[in-house]
């Protein structure tokens, strides 16, 4: 992973990383304000030996203070200072609970000793440290003095004594925040990163293409209003999702310039991919275009555009595969203009049988016939095997890609059901990409004639009307000169009829 894969994996991954971070920080916080307060108190002990009259015995002297400090460490942090301190101040607890609370520490080359308490009282903590250190004053007075009477080879002052400390050591609630800070953030990094790298949906143009063999003839962007209302009005709609099936519609018509595509089933590799959605919009944006366009729910199993776009449901396909009812009296006028339906029908017990008999061949030649565009809504096609039924008795298929959640081996196992069969793929159609951020589409595709409506990436050109009403200056006059030469051929043969010369 390049850097540039690595900042497109924080960028599409950054809900990830923030919901990490903030996950390891509250529980930083937590954990701070659960934490009982821990009040430090500290004494300073001062240690020396009997001094000599010489230079030598002073260094000497000093030398001998500078190591009994290192054994008076040991001492202070030991079972038997900790209980006699306990005796002597009458705490109700273990030695070796005071043992942990107590730390000794000398810095080197000095004749001082530090003496650290914790404890959850303020006041406790002083007391503890200061009795401490009594009472390891008594101690080395004890095993310092050779005999009853005699001087001790050292002694220990108590050089500074413990106050109440006014704010508690631990926790340490801003470093504690920090911490947590840079874990989350880190631990949230690393998660984007192996989130990214085991997911095998598809999200760009390069793997989709390359996975099924065809090119991208459209990409729907992610708009939720579609949830509640599958039918985009066209004749006043102008948002991205309607000017992206403008542009598919564009695209479809370009697919096959000598022979286009006219009976297209629409499916996906798995449910919920936004298959009928685009089937129903495909229709719609061909109605726009002045095509007559007949709509039919191919998925027997679980159809849907009755719902869609309130029709019955009861009479359509699976009435006319049976023999039922004629293709005229099943289809319906729906409310949109130049769009006719034909809906599933009763349920089947044997869907696939009539998908593929020849009854359904001769629907679709029918309907071929009586409409310019017959767009097809089938089944997934790694649920069942329907839409590769369909699909290899029509002119081509559109396979539907979910941004995100469509896997890649799903993918490839609905190409390879539609291979098996010898369909024609004509094209993939990416559905709910991101409208923002760096993993939105915006194909702007620019074709002469295109009589699409504006779009809002069309606002800072130059208005639809005045590109109309003032063409460039140079079409203009290839325009005239074109006139002027169709003129000239029409009075020479009118010349030629009337015999003049």
């Amino acid at each position: 992973m390049n850097l540039l894969d690595f900042l497109k994996a924080l960028r599409s991954r950054w809900v990830t990383v923030c919901v990490t971070t903030l996950l390891v920080v509250t529980a930083a916080v937590a954990i701070t304000m659960l934490t009982t307060p821990l009040y430090q108190a500290s004494t300073r002990l001062f240690v020396s030996t009997a001094a000599g009259a010489s230079a030598t015995e002073l260094y000497q002297g000093n030398r001998l203070s500078q190591e009994r400090v290192l054994s008076y460490t040991e001492l202070l942090m030991g079972e038997t200072l900790a209980g006699r301190t306990i005796e002597k101040l009458g705490l109700n607890m273990e030695a070796a609970t005071l043992q942990e609370r107590v730390k000794a520490s000398a810095r080197p080359d000095t004749v001082l000793i530090k003496v650290e308490v914790l404890d959850e009282s303020p006041v406790r903590a002083r007391d503890i440290a200061n009795a401490l250190s009594d009472e390891f004053v008594v101690m080395v007075r004890e095993l310092e003095t050779p005999e009853a009477g005699a001087r001790p080879d050292a002694r220990v002052v108590v050089e500074k004594r413990a106050k109440i400390p006014n704010t508690p050591l631990l926790p340490k609630t801003s470093r504690n925040i920090l911490f947590g800070l840079a874990v989350g953030i880190m631990s949230g990094i690393g998660l984007a990163i192996l989130r990214e790298t085991l997911d095998n949906t598809v999200k760009d143009r390069e793997p989709l293409e390359e996975i099924t063999h065809v090119g991208l003839v459209g990409t729907v962007p992610l708009d939720k209003e579609r949830r509640n209302e599958a039918a985009i009005s066209f004749d006043t709609e102008n948002s991205a999702i309607a000017e992206a099936f403008r542009k598919l519609r564009t695209n479809l018509q370009f697919l096959a310039v000598d022979n286009p595509p006219r009976v297209i089933v629409v499916t996906s590799s798995m449910p919920n991919e936004g298959k009928s959605t685009t089937a129903i919009n495909i229709a719609l944006a061909l109605a726009e275009a002045e095509h007559n366009v007949a709509l039919v729910d191919g998925d027997l199993r679980r159809p849907m555009l009755d719902k869609y776009l309130d029709l019955i449901g009861t009479v359509g396909f699976s009435t006319v595969l049976s023999g039922r009812a004629s293709v005229s009296e099943a289809l319906q006028e729906s409310r949109y203009p130049r769009l006719t339906v034909l809906t599933s029908g009763a349920v089947p017990p044997n869907p696939s049988e009539l998908l593929g008999s020849l009854a359904a061949q001769k629907v679709l030649s029918e309907l071929r016939t009586d409409f310019d565009y017959v767009i097809v809504d089938s089944s997934p096609l790694l649920a069942v095997t329907d839409a590769a039924v369909l699909a290899a008795n029509a002119d081509g298929a559109l396979i539907i890609a979910r941004y995100g959640q469509t896997k890649r081996e799903q993918l490839a196992h609905a190409v390879g059901s539609l291979d098996d069969v010898e369909a024609h793929l004509l094209g993939v159609v990416f559905t709910m990409t991101p409208s923002r951020g760096s993993s939105s589409y915006s194909y702007d595709y620019s074709y002469y004639g295109d009589a699409r409506r504006p779009s809002r990436h069309d606002a800072t050109q130059e208005p639809t009307s005045s590109r109309r009403h003032h063409p460039p200056r140079s079409t203009l006059r290839s325009r005239l000169a074109a006139l002027k030469n169709l003129n000239r051929r029409y009075l020479s043969k009118a010349k030629e009829a009337i015999g003049h010369p």
